[in-house]
């Protein structure tokens, strides 16, 4: 499969500044030398905890954050470090959904004047094919033009991502970055939404960057999964791959936490102790060493380094020795 979107060591920088007669606020390292590829037609799930960078990491694959090290490459041309101007013209294939649905609408506008403003910023002229593009979209999402002049509060949370949906696909993207699309949802709504996207990737010919905490629907969703702590990928592998044989602890515990209907049937597994340190202050070496039940002095003091494998890479400096120790989880 041919690379569409590439990034290359990718880090980021959030906040930080200078003091007077104080000593100065570091910024935080958000995001710390990510390296992903996204092929056509895949969905790339990333998965880990609150404030581990997954959203920060979708912004700034959008523009939406400058990146402080690293670069981007779409269809091989380099778009990041570019001025705003040409970032937009250079990045127009790269649309986001954002997580709050609600939050993304303008409360004031009707649905039918959200979705033309998206196409009059892109230079669609023609009133008659920015009307027929919304038709278009709306109804591809499952709604209808009796959509247009209603409002965000009359529709509910299932219908919104529908209309976030729908206003991204009249832009024509390539790429789609979904960040939480299914959080907040009843089951029925998740596999409604879930099959949508499905419908859509295929009609449109869409590749998917699906930013969950939640792993059931990664593990039927997603072809590849990357999963990170603290800014870091500290896994990644096919779907299959990752949920049959984790590899680094904090995918174990990652599995082991989430909710099971035959939770007797599972072997214990280590689950992390207390909280993750401070993205601000990370501990030497690695950074999960403080909460993983299998950490030894060389965890402690020198960071390992994402390690291919095959399909499989992992930043684990024991995680050959642990394969043939610890049971599987699932």
């Amino acid at each position: 499969m041919t690379t569409m979107l590439q990034l290359r060591d990718l880090s980021v920088s959030l906040g930080g500044r200078k003091r007077w007669l104080r000593a100065d606020i570091p910024p935080v390292r958000a995001v710390r030398g990510v390296s992903l590829t996204l092929a056509p037609g895949e969905i790339l799930g990333v998965v880990g905890e609150s404030g581990c960078g997954k959203t920060t990491l979708g912004r700034t694959i959008l523009g939406l954050q400058r990146e402080s090290g690293g670069e981007i490459l779409l269809d091989g041309a380099t778009v990041s470090g570019l001025d705003p101007r040409a970032a937009r013209a250079a990045r127009g294939a790269i649309h986001y959904v954002h997580q709050d649905a609600g939050a993304a609408l303008d409360p004031w506008w009707n649905i039918g004047r959200t979705l033309e403003e998206a196409l009059v910023i892109q230079g669609v002229a023609s009133a008659e094919e920015r009307r027929a593009r919304i038709d278009e979209v709306l109804a591809a999402v499952g709604l209808d033009a009796t959509a247009r002049p209603r409002y965000p509060h009359e529709f509910s949370g299932g219908q919104l991502r529908r209309v976030t949906l729908a206003r991204i696909l009249a832009l024509r993207p390539r790429i789609v970055v979904l960040d939480e699309p299914t959080s907040g949802l009843d089951m029925s709504v998740q596999a409604m939404v879930l099959t949508l996207l499905r419908d859509l990737q295929r009609r449109y010919g869409l590749s998917y960057i699906f930013i969950s905490h939640d792993l059931s629907v990664v593990r039927r969703f997603c072809h590849n999964v990357a999963i990170m702590y603290l800014g870091r990928v500290v896994e990644q592998a096919p779907a299959a791959e990752i949920f049959s044989n984790p590899r680094h602890p904090y995918t174990r515990a990652l599995l082991a936490a989430s909710p099971s209907l035959e939770p007797e049937n599972r072997p214990p597994a280590a689950v992390p102790q207390g909280e993750p340190p401070s993205a601000a202050r990370l501990p030497p070496g690695c950074a999960f060493s403080p909460r993983c039940a299998h950490a030894v002095a060389a965890c402690k003091t020198q960071d390992p380094p994402l390690t291919q494998q095959g399909t499989h890479a992992t930043a684990c400096w024991r995680w050959q020795e642990l394969a043939t120790q610890l049971a599987p989880v699932a």
